[in-house]
């Protein structure tokens, strides 16, 4: 009982007055949170105090712990980032990498082994003295004001806990908001997103966190040097037509081979200090446990430094992750040393725990992402425009890099990323993005060539509507799209064609827009797609489309009608054009929902003085533009419909809108048979919301079967309804 290892077990009796008694006077509840962790409730003056007692540590393992914490001070460890985090990481303990470590490190007694873990625990993986708290489950919320953290518990709240400023307090108080792995080159690397509910810290409430394997000392060494020992030598076998799992299998064989011989030899050095320490220990002390043997390395620390290899050479550095995560929309690095953010899918913009701390690491990276599309960034070309296609991701990535040539502070880099399935209406009607009435009415203006616009800032969903619809146009038709590049735009038609610019620093290799409108002419297309009219070639372009008479559909930047009739005029395109225009569509992105919020027709001053119902108008220089609101979204959320009809629930008819008018003069019917022709699409498009019709190949084929015979695919329907009831 003499030793410096000798810690009571069970601590002496407190005095009946003692603070610290579970039968004291104040003590309101005790109870142990996790083995050798005890929680007391007080109360004293009307207010409740909390206290987290931990296990002791001898003197000799203090000294252990002190050892294992300066062993662990340059290693990249990462901590949870949040309460329910935390509290996994602690039930899981430490892996073998880090018990290899504390059995070389500790020299306590067994008995005081498990109290030294828990502390290096708490310390090295959770969240330091907030640990405990972050394990009781009777803490609801924390709230930190007046310099001390408070917290709320079941039955009393809130209670002090004296503790101020402690680390990882904004940790402390973050909610999960979801946890996943995203795969990369036979690794699962974990994603979480979080809330901080703490005020008065970070303005960005939510956040995104790769949870990559980490780094022990000397790691960061390792890779380095791997990667450079493998890129003086070359690897046979890779090259630009390599695929991406070959180039996984060659670079991962040749970095295995290289790390395996340095982590042999590190591993070796440690144990024979280890030894040597044991060695002189042993003549005073009894006890001390040999090290551990049985393999060179711990079981995952190649794995992991493998990854880290892989990921710069075969992925995208810091943006690996992110660009193969399936949940986001869009990717910003902006400058050296600040977050990389990203954009969850119907979401806002988050900041990650990924940042470029190096310029040479950003350059390499928006290089490398625009050789992959055949630009060579340089001075005299120092940003591009690209299309990314990563082996493994279905998704489009369009990206757009910059070097520090143009762009203050370092790099720049925004991407895009567009869904791989494209919706249908079926599912913009269910999550509430418009009605089937413009489903119907844009059904009609796909079919029967009509020229559709959608327009408003970038992330609303303009593209992803026009997608949505493009079924509608007949699968006998040949439709042809026409890109600045993105090649966003998805046509289901055998029949379709898709043309995209390119950009070249030889003049002669470039295709311009204008080359791909020549292109286009010998094509015979019915409908022309053009996915982003923005420059000055894509308006001159649309300008030129529209004297065609051709369907036209396109996406285009401006929030509101005023300001896109004043970007067109201002753009050079004759106001007359305008009214080539049947239909301006609207979406919005309010808090995280998309939605259109109005479609607007554009009329000439006749069709403004003949209708019955009032109309709008823009003024601009010499331009009188009038228009007609055929759909509005009110702030209760429901859209008002300029043509009403008792078929759609309306007590009268009204016409409100020449979009059916024009349509007639177009197909050369009358105007009932065209009412007539909506009603029964708008039929179909309850079906197929009903239905949930969600799969584009099978929407495209119901609307084959209702050309080819309309009667029959009707009866279907009837049977199919019918059965299901």
């Amino acid at each position: 009982m003499g030793g410096d290892d000798d810690v009571p077990t069970i601590p002496p009796p407190e005095p009946p007055d003692g603070r610290d008694a579970w039968y004291a006077p104040s003590v309101r509840d005790q109870y142990e949170i996790v083995s050798g962790v005890v929680a007391t409730v007080s109360e004293e003056g009307g207010a409740f105090g909390y206290e987290a007692r931990t296990p002791a540590l001898s003197a000799r393992a203090r000294r252990d712990l002190e050892s294992i914490e300066a062993h662990f001070e340059g290693a990249a460890l990462t901590r949870p980032r949040t309460r329910e985090g935390a509290a996994e990481r602690f039930h899981r303990g430490f892996d073998e990498r880090y018990g290899r470590a504390i059995d070389r490190l500790a020299g306590c007694a067994p008995s005081g082994r498990r109290r030294l873990e828990y502390h290096a625990l708490a310390e090295l993986r959770c969240l330091g003295e907030l640990t405990p708290h972050a394990l009781d489950d009777e803490i609801g919320i924390g709230d930190y004001g007046d310099g001390e953290l408070s917290v709320h518990l079941t039955d009393y709240a809130p209670a002090r806990t004296g503790m101020a400023d402690p680390a990882f307090l904004e940790r402390f108080g973050a909610e999960r908001i979801e946890r996943y792995v995203v795969e990369f080159a036979g690794y699962e690397i974990p994603v979480v997103r979080y809330r901080e509910r703490l005020l008065g810290t970070d303005p960005f409430e939510r956040k995104y966190a790769v949870i990559e394997p980490e780094l022990f000392p000397e790691d960061e060494r390792l890779i380095a040097e791997c990667k450079s020992r493998i890129w003086e030598a070359g690897v046979d076998g890779i090259d630009d037509e390599s695929a991406f799992e070959d180039r996984v299998t060659i670079v991962r064989d040749r970095a295995e081979e290289i790390l395996s011989r340095r982590l042999a030899a590190t591993n070796a050095r440690a144990w024979v200090d280890t030894l040597r320490n044991r060695c002189r220990e042993a003549l005073a002390e009894y006890g001390a446990a040999a090290p551990p043997i049985d393999r060179r390395f711990a079981e995952g620390r190649l794995e992991d430094l493998l990854y880290y290899v892989l990921r710069d050479l075969v992925g995208y550095g810091q943006l690996t992750v992110p660009i193969r995560d399936p949940n986001l929309e869009d990717i910003e690095a902006n400058r050296v040393g600040e977050r990389i953010k990203v954009v969850p899918t119907g979401g806002e913009r988050e900041p990650t725990n990924l940042v470029f701390e190096a310029e040479r690491e950003f350059v390499d990276v928006v290089t490398q992402l625009a050789a992959e599309d055949g630009v060579e960034l340089s001075s005299s070309r120092p940003s591009a425009k690209v299309n990314l296609e990563p082996p493994g991701i279905e998704q489009t990535i369009r990206c757009a890099v910059a070097l520090p040539t143009i762009s203050e502070g370092g790099p720049h880099l925004s991407i895009r990323k567009q869904a791989a399935e494209v919706l249908t209406p079926a599912d913009l009607v269910a999550n509430g993005s418009l009605p089937t009435e413009l489903v119907t009415f844009l059904w009609l203006l796909y079919e029967h060539r009509g020229v559709v616009l959608f327009s408003g800032p970038t992330g609303v969903g303009k593209t992803t509507l026009m997608n949505a619809h493009m079924p509608f146009i007949r699968y006998d038709a040949r439709p042809v799209s026409i890109d600045e590049g993105a090649r966003e735009v998805s046509l289901p038609h055998e029949t379709g064609v898709s043309l995209s610019t390119r950009e070249h620093h030889d003049e002669f290799k470039e295709v311009s827009m204008a080359d791909l409108m020549t292109e286009t002419n010998y094509l015979n297309p019915d409908t022309e797609v053009i996915g982003e009219i923005n420059t000055a070639e894509s308006f001159e372009t649309f300008s030129e489309v529209l004297q065609t008479g051709h369907g036209v559909l396109g996406t285009t930047h401006a929030d509101g009608i005023e300001k896109l009739v004043n970007r067109i005029i201002e753009k050079g395109l004759d106001p007359y054009l305008l009214l080539e225009i049947d239909l301006v569509v609207f979406p919005r992105h309010v808090d995280g929902e998309r939605y259109v919020g109005s479609a607007i027709e554009l009329l000439s001053e006749r069709e403004a003085r003949e209708v019955d119902y009032p109309t709008e108008t823009i003024e601009k220089d010499d331009a009188t533009v009038h228009y007609n609101r055929v759909l509005e979204r009110t702030p209760a959320g429901e859209w008002t419909f300029a043509y009403r009809h008792p078929k759609l629930g309306d007590s009268t008819a009204r016409q409100g809108t020449r979009t059916l008018e024009r349509l007639a003069d177009r197909t050369n019917r009358p105007l009932a048979d065209v009412e007539s022709e909506f009603h029964r699409k708008h039929g179909y498009v309850e079906y197929l919301v009903r239905a949930g019709v969600s799969d584009v190949d099978a929407l495209f084929g119901f609307l084959s079967d209702l050309r080819t015979d309309e009667a029959a695919t009707i009866e279907r329907i009837h049977r199919r309804e019918t059965a299901d009831e």
